[in-house]
């Protein structure tokens, strides 16, 4: 099946290459980032319930956050290979 417009493919694949993917990588690290924080907090100060506690809770909406962004790459490849077959992602086909 042929693209339906090469100048749109184009388009689309420059947005998602330019735009989209850096975004997402961005939330990646971001989500990374508050679950590595949390995971310190949580050890780093073991002998404080509230701390722990707080430790805990980052590391959990770090993990909703890792979800969260394989959701939306895993989404964002199926419409793009649906929808446009001849732009390719990183990682894909």
């Amino acid at each position: 099946m042929n693209p339906p417009n090469d100048a749109l493919t184009v388009f689309i694949g420059k947005v998602t290459g330019l735009i989209i993917q850096p975004i997402i990588l961005l939330l990646f690290a971001l989500a990374m980032w508050y679950f590595v924080n949390g995971m310190i907090t949580f050890i780093s100060k073991s002998d404080d319930p509230k701390a722990r506690e707080t430790g805990r809770t980052h590391m959990i909406w770090g993990v909703i956050g890792f979800f969260i962004m394989v959701s939306v790459f895993t989404i964002l490849r199926i419409a793009t290979n649906t929808i446009f077959p001849g732009v390719g992602l990183p990682g894909g086909n």
